[in-house]
């Protein structure tokens, strides 16, 4: 309650009143109060202070001699009215409160206090000060404690987390999850010690935090009713609940939690395909074992499944899954508890032997796994054989660190790889020699693309009839500057091991491009030229669209292209190429199979094949006429083509029996050395200038 203004003391000097004047609207307009003074008889306003003024949009002046009807509406009027009436006949102070809007809609609450002026000797009311309070603050605390208080209450009931408040470490409330967490009922609890449901290892940690009010959060672990222990997480607050300071304490089960940290650690060290350790984790593990010298000797086996890309191509990748699952229990299986086994990614997996002695140990597990993996695997309702190429390299003679045995049982994998498949080979130091030539082989063939170094020669193919030139075919050499001029078996493996095949195979297709439009444009040699190419370069799922681009850039039809495949890519690819073959022949291209004969292509896929060529493998053709099994060979590819409307080439052909022959069965063109050599673009074109009429070997008697 605000005490009345006093009364204005006795006149006395003007500049006195109005020092006081001034005093007393200075303290009026700073107090956080709304002040006004209103007549009793006329209900006009007397004196207001600024806010009270601007309140209503008005000011100190304006406000002067306005009725409160006039100032606060008559509504506002009438509702105020008998408390007004209240003051001016009972000659009583008078507080109430108002709820209001504002023009947002939220509310505003206020506090009027209003107090009668008698003067000394006076039995009516002379006047009214009216204070007004914003209290709105005030009633926004006490409704957020009100619905604190609620949500509290609600929290306790929904909160799937169990939740204790205790006064002194005595229970007063427990929420329905924490009953269902330790097995007792909430009768059963409020009142007991919060201390009796601690694991006995937990009780002088829970009881320091209790003694020091701390509020803050610490694993833990309670009991439950049957005496089962349950690691939790306390998280501990202070609180104030209906007047009284109480702890509360809210209990998470940690079970899950520890459960699911456990599967993602193991997930974090283990393949998720198989269930093997992943390379992060071997390699780890393998490092702990050779720095604490718990592997005195020791062996690494580097596995790679033998042609797995044509399992997950045919019969799709759920069933290579199915395949390296069954392949992962295997070696488990074949190995002891204390070896370690992993899969490194792909069809990859690594093995380490531990504590064998002599190379003879290592190869009875060698042969047991090998045995074990080649028998057939189940996948897609058939029997499907899948063998594993095994390195070996052994600890500490072939290396001491992870990295050096990893990569040296790569390396002598690699070599068993191309010893057959199925079978395995130990790392020797040659091997290492190897590697790093095929390492500085692999630098010099990057710098060979961009010093154009590399080179292409060419091959006449002519009609086996006329003698007619009808093609040629563009064969790769590098002009290495210290080695001189090498032929592609010398740098092909690296260069499709290390993927630069890739660029490499896209430049031989449009160099040859480029020379077919020369020759074409310039009538020299108006035929195709034949391209090799590389199994890498066709298995990309963007070559047809490379080819496209090659032919685009070099601005030249695909009628002056002819792509050579091998066998090998025939049974590599075989779900994808009669649609790939399709797309290439419509771009012009004719499609040829290379060394016809060698590979293992099934005759019906021949039938399913848009093809235009079969060239013979030029071993048959060696041979010719002396050996009968390569001219049955030979007479029977020859009458197949025929059969299936293809040309037949061979190629190899070495003297003119050999082209004589070969004819009369029906092929249809020829290249070997008896028609010409490779050689480069210029001499092909001397070659031909000097050739004059295309005729047909004479056979010497």
């Amino acid at each position: 309650m605000v005490a009345p203004v006093p009364p204005v003391p006795p006149a006395g000097p003007a500049s006195s009143a109005e020092d006081q004047a001034a005093q007393f609207r200075l303290l009026a307009d700073n107090v956080p109060v709304l002040i006004a003074v209103f007549d009793a008889a006329t209900r006009t306003c007397r004196f207001a202070n600024r806010q009270y003024a601007r309140s209503f949009g008005l000011d100190e002046g304006s406000v002067l001699g306005r009725t409160f009807a006039q100032i606060i509406g008559e509504d506002a009027a009438q509702e105020i009215e008998p408390h007004v009436r209240r003051v001016l006949d009972e000659r009583v102070s008078v507080s109430y409160e108002r709820r209001l809007e504002r023009r947002d809609g939220r509310p505003r609450w206020i506090e009027v206090n209003l107090i009668p002026y008698l003067p000394p000797g006076a039995e009516a009311v002379q006047s009214t000060f009216v204070l007004i309070s914003d209290i709105t603050r005030f009633r926004e605390a006490e409704l957020a404690v009100r619905e604190s208080e609620d949500r509290l209450a609600k929290f306790m009931e929904a909160s799937m987390e169990g939740i204790v408040f205790h006064r002194d470490g005595i229970m007063t409330d427990v929420n329905p999850p924490l009953c269902e967490l330790v097995g007792y009922s909430l009768d059963e609890l409020v009142g007991r010690p919060a201390l009796s449901m601690i694991a006995g290892d937990q009780i002088d940690t829970v009881r320091a935090v209790m003694a020091a009010g701390q509020e803050t959060r610490y694993p833990t672990a309670i009991l439950h009713r049957s005496g089962a222990r349950i690691d939790v997480e306390f998280i501990v607050r202070t609180l104030w609940r209906n007047g009284e300071r109480l702890r509360m304490t809210i209990v998470r089960d940690l079970r899950p939690h520890l459960e699911a940290l456990a599967r993602i650690q193991h997930l974090a060290q283990h393949d998720p395909l198989t269930g093997l350790l992943n390379r992060s984790t071997f390699m780890e593990r393998l490092r702990e074992r050779l720095s604490q010298g718990s592997a005195r000797r020791a062996a690494l086996l580097f596995i790679d499944l033998d042609n797995f890309k044509r399992v997950n191509d045919s019969l799709g990748h759920l069933e290579g899954d199915r395949v390296l699952r069954t392949v992962s229990e295997r070696l488990r299986g074949g190995l002891r508890g204390s070896d370690l086994v992993a899969r490194f990614g792909g069809d990859e997996f690594v093995v380490l032997l531990e504590d064998v002695h002599q190379r003879k140990d290592v190869q009875t597990v060698l042969n047991a796994l090998l045995s074990v993996v080649e028998v057939p695997v189940q996948a897609d309702g058939r029997d499907l054989s899948v063998t594993p190429s095994i390195g070996v390299a052994m600890y500490p003679e072939h290396g001491e660190s992870p990295e050096d045995l990893l990569q040296h049982a790569d390396t002598a994998m690699y070599l068993a790889k191309t010893a057959g498949r199925a079978t395995y080979r130990f790392f020797e130091p040659a091997m290492a020699e190897n590697a790093y030539a095929d390492l500085v082989l692999e630098s010099e063939l990057a710098q060979a693309l961009t010093a154009d170094e590399f080179v292409l020669f060419y091959q006449p193919q002519v009609d086996a009839r006329s003698g007619e030139l009808v093609g040629a075919e563009a064969l790769l050499r590098w002009r290495h500057p210290q080695r001189g001029l090498l032929t592609p078996d010398a740098f092909i493996v690296v260069a499709e091991r290390h993927r630069l095949m890739l660029p490499l195979g896209e430049w031989v297709m449009y160099e040859a491009a480029r020379q077919a439009r020369a020759w074409h444009e310039r009538g020299v040699a108006p035929v195709p030229i034949a391209v090799n190419l590389s199994s890498m370069q066709f298995r990309l799922a963007s070559f047809s669209k490379s080819v496209a681009h090659v032919l685009k850039t070099a601005g030249v039809p695909g009628e002056w292209l002819e792509l050579e495949l091998t066998e090998r890519m025939l049974t590599d690819e075989i779900d994808r190429l009669p649609e790939l073959l399709q797309t290439l022949r419509s771009q012009g291209l004719a499609i040829s199979i290379d060394d016809f004969g060698t590979g293992y292509t099934a005759l019906n896929q021949l039938t399913r094949l848009p093809l235009d060529k079969l060239k013979i493998d030029q071993s048959f053709v060696a041979v010719l006429p002396d050996d009968a099994g390569a001219a049955a060979i030979t007479r029977a590819v020859v009458q197949m083509a025929k059969g299936l409307g293809l040309r037949i080439g061979a190629e190899g052909v070495r003297n003119a029996r050999q082209w004589h022959l070969l004819a009369e069965w029906g092929c249809d063109e020829l290249q070997g050395e008896v028609i010409a050599t490779a050689m480069p673009a210029d001499e092909f074109e001397a070659w031909l200038a000097q050739r004059g009429e295309p005729r047909l070997p004479r056979i010497d008697t």
